[in-house]
């Protein structure tokens, strides 16, 4: 099985479960256990590389859910090479 994972809680999930080797992709949050920063990270946030005050996070995640857009980024390139069997994921909460 091939396992990308949207969610850090998720990811160490994976790893407790002893499938590690089955994980082909993970976000940019996962940073436990450490190993896990290792994996592809085929999901960003739409604020990577810079830091946004809280009233422009706020603003750019209302436009974005307006516009029905996510407010993460997929790496469309780097999921398809993953070629997953499985993804792990959860819906996003109202702002």
């Amino acid at each position: 099985m091939r396992i990308c994972s949207f969610l850090p809680s998720a990811t160490e999930i994976v790893y407790d479960l002893g499938l590690k080797d089955s994980l082909y992709g993970v976000t940019h949050e996962c940073d436990y256990p450490p190993e896990a920063r290792d994996k592809p990270h085929v999901v960003h946030s739409v604020f990577e590389g810079q830091e946004p005050t809280s009233g422009e996070i706020s603003r750019v995640i209302a436009e974005r859910l307006a516009q029905g857009l996510g407010i993460y980024e997929i790496d469309s390139e780097l999921l398809n090479a993953a070629r997953p069997d499985l993804l792990i994921t959860q819906a996003v909460c109202e702002v």
